[in-house]
């Protein structure tokens, strides 16, 4: 079958091995000094550990790979003890895996195995059933919105100051990018948040891209770092979703960062599906 797991950079990847604490599955190992997917059949493609790597080494690819298989996974972390099966557990609650969950609590029913399951519970009752598989950046939902009144139908001005905002079409060495604060957004924020022109994008330069979907992650970083040491931009601010696959964009620009000779404050937002500011922070 075809679907979407992880792909690691041997390259790029520097044996941290901050990827395979982060994997809840057990997939990935350290080989060599180098992180290596153990088996498709343990990856369940929802990318967590993506978020984990420092130097920008994993990210999604499609491709015909062997389903995941739930069942086999949990014969993996039973015997490493219930902190571990837990935690896989709560992760397959909180990206609302449903059938994985079932799955999986089916298995330590089976068993007779005893874990206290009152927090995964509680989380996945706070989702209704989807049987939908795959990454959570792609199911389908639907928001109920509080009527906002303040805008009363009338135009906003925009805040955009350049074009092109593509960052693949992005110059690095373009004038108005010289000493400028530089906004890096991850293509789905400016439709979730409601005041992104007035309060985010004011006083700064654009460029926006999709770090699951675009490709040439290399350029990506090039262009960062000609940015930073060529244009000499003062700040760089890294705007991504919730969704695990948005983490491989803070990835790119600390990468570049890590590559420029120049150092410049990055400052990271993290937004909810919702529009909600869920985080943001100096990394």
């Amino acid at each position: 079958m075809k679907r979407t797991v992880i792909k690691i950079d041997e390259d790029l990847c520097n044996g941290c091995g901050l990827c395979v604490k982060g994997c809840h599955e057990g997939a990935l190992q350290l080989i060599d000094g180098k992180a290596v997917m153990v088996s498709d059949l343990y990856c369940d493609g929802l990318g967590a550990c993506i978020g984990e790597c420092p130097v920008g080494a994993i990210e999604f690819e499609e491709r015909e790979a062997e389903p995941y298989n739930e069942t086999l996974v949990m014969e993996r972390l039973v015997p490493k003890g219930e902190h571990v099966v837990t935690a896989h557990l709560k992760h397959l609650a909180d990206h609302r895996q449903t059938d994985f969950l079932n799955e999986g609590i089916t298995y330590l029913k089976k068993n007779n195995i005893n874990i206290n399951l009152d927090s995964i519970m509680q989380t996945k009752e706070n989702y209704p059933d989807e049987h939908e598989g795959g990454c959570p950046g792609s199911r389908a939902m639907s928001f109920t919105r509080v009527q906002n009144n303040r805008a009363n139908g009338e135009d906003v001005a925009s805040e955009l100051q350049q074009w092109p905002v593509q960052l693949h079409l992005l110059s690095p060495r373009a004038p108005y990018l010289s000493q400028a604060d530089l906004l890096l957004a991850a293509d789905c924020t400016a439709f979730s948040i409601g005041n992104f022109h007035g309060k985010y994008l004011r006083g700064k330069r654009l460029a926006i891209a999709c770090p699951k979907l675009d490709a040439d992650k290399e350029e990506y970083i090039e262009k960062l770092t000609s940015m930073i040491d060529d244009s000499k931009i003062n700040t760089l601010t890294v705007m991504i979703m919730e969704v695990p696959c948005c983490g491989g964009l803070l990835q790119i620009a600390q990468t570049a960062l890590q590559k420029a000779s120049r150092k410049i404050p990055i400052k990271l937002i993290v937004v909810s599906l919702q529009g909600e500011i869920l985080k943001e922070d100096r990394v």
